[in-house]
């Protein structure tokens, strides 16, 4: 029985909000969203193919059977300029989800970048052409192509809920999605800590110490810890 379904079309985050997400970090937009789990973090196993790379855009997304990934060429197919591609395949060490004919035809078609929770191949090649990939393994394992599987549906990917059209923010640090229903205050809320941040490196430079600016010290304060002018073997 044909269990494949294949979205024609995406709702996706706005343009602007995605073009202002841009100049926030992973880590800010998880510190703004974390609280109410609006920005959800993959793990530190999506690495960053290129160093240096970022990303944001809409997600496209595409659910691959294992050892395939039919699915993933219909995606990269029906997206559009700036969208980041998100590819999940059911086996994640079996058949290679991208390589360098996939990257040069995204490329093409102006795609932000692409984010693959299985394997990746040709990575030099892909480096050199300005692919900007994600992915939680490389291997030039060989994949099929006559797999059922999803297009433009919600997928896990990395342990994330991603929905098609959501925001997808990646960068050094690694991979963070946003409800597009949510991502306008959460950009927001990171681009203001990012200027609160400005400001604190201002006072960094004025001789103050992160040790006070951070609230560590006021924090420390109120855990009654024992401070001992001596060092720890002074009486051995």
């Amino acid at each position: 029985m044909n269990e494949s379904k294949v979205f024609l079309r995406v709702n996706r985050v706005d343009t602007d909000v995605a073009r202002q997400a841009l100049d926030a970090t992973v880590s800010d937009l998880h510190e703004a969203g974390s609280a109410r789990n609006l920005a959800r973090l993959m793990s530190s196993r999506m690495r960053p193919m290129q160093k240096g790379a970022k990303i944001a855009g809409p997600a496209v997304t595409a659910y691959c059977a294992a050892g395939d990934n039919l699915m993933m060429h219909r995606a990269l197919y029906l997206a559009k300029a700036g969208d980041v591609l998100v590819v999940v395949c059911q086996s994640e060490t079996s058949g290679a989800q991208w390589g360098d004919m996939a990257a040069r035809y995204a490329l093409r078609k102006g795609l932000a970048g692409i984010v693959v929770h299985g394997c990746v191949r040709d990575t030099d090649t892909v480096e050199a052409l300005g692919s900007k990939v994600w992915a939680t393994h490389v291997s030039s394992i060989h994949p099929d192509k006559h797999g059922h599987g999803s297009v433009n549906a919600p997928v896990v990917c990395d342990g994330v809920l991603v929905n098609p059209g959501d925001l997808i923010v990646a960068d050094g640090d690694g991979v963070v999605c946003v409800s597009r229903r949510d991502a306008e205050e959460i950009v927001k809320g990171a681009l203001a800590r990012m200027q609160k941040e400005e400001d604190l490196a201002l006072a960094v430079q004025r001789g103050e110490a992160v040790w006070d600016l951070s609230g560590a010290a006021a924090s420390y304060a109120t855990l009654g810890i024992q401070e001992i002018d001596a060092a720890f073997d002074d009486a051995a």
